[in-house]
């Protein structure tokens, strides 16, 4: 089940219809009036909020969706899955792209603050970057040795953060450059994300701590 609650009265709202499998990841779009959800049986289902009815039911992945994702306009909806592709969705449930390159499950995926760049994490080590319009790979950032499950922009969308299942936080520029890795967390790191001001992240792990990392970066990464 899909779940909306009442965050004011702390109360459930409505449950959206029952699937065959778990619900891996939710986004609403921008404007509220569509939530987008993907399950472990490959499909994105997209939910009129207002009606709590599906409005349409995407045959997205071959296998298990991992992660949707709402880009900041709300003119493309992301998708990845077990099948190692991201795919790419126009708001109205046509697929605009199919982005191939991993060799290993996509779990998560991050779109610029101008919805013009899309970042990809998978369990091959990567973090991948792609044009959001055409769907063309930009670049690839190596150098992580496990798994990378969360990626997040900053808010100025000059820095990628990764997490890695090597313990630790990444801190990348879009070019593939590497700035910084955090050291500090005893397990897994899941998830990433950028204070609105850009100057701390937070990371989550399987240590059970969220870590809070200055980024201020030096002026020296950006000089004219």
């Amino acid at each position: 089940m899909v779940r909306l609650w009442d965050v004011a009265a702390g109360r459930e709202r409505a449950g959206l219809g029952g699937r065959a499998g778990k619900v891996r990841s939710v986004s609403f779009s921008p404007d509220g009036k569509t939530l987008a959800s993907g399950g472990e049986d490959g499909t994105v289902t997209l939910w009129d909020v207002a009606a709590g009815r599906e409005r349409a039911r995407l045959k997205a992945h071959e296998a298990g969706v991992l992660y949707v994702r709402y880009s900041p306009d709300g003119a493309t909806l992301a998708s990845t899955g077990q099948d190692r592709v991201v795919r790419l969705w126009n708001a109205d449930g046509t697929e605009r792209a199919a982005l191939r390159g991993h060799t290993d499950r996509v779990h998560a995926v991050g779109f610029s603050p101008d919805g013009g760049l899309v970042a990809s994490a998978s369990l091959d080590g990567t973090v991948r970057l792609w044009d959001a319009a055409t769907g063309r790979e930009r670049t690839t950032f190596r150098g992580q040795i496990d798994s990378v499950y969360a990626v997040a922009f900053s808010p100025d969308g000059r820095l990628v953060a990764s997490a890695s299942g090597d313990r630790t936080v990444q801190l990348w520029d879009t070019d593939g450059r590497k700035h910084a890795t955090f050291r500090g967390h005893t397990g897994v790191v899941r998830a990433v994300s950028f204070s609105p001001d850009g100057g701390t992240l937070a990371s989550g792990s399987e240590d059970g701590t969220v870590k809070l990392w200055d980024v201020a970066p030096p002026r020296r990464w950006f000089a004219p």
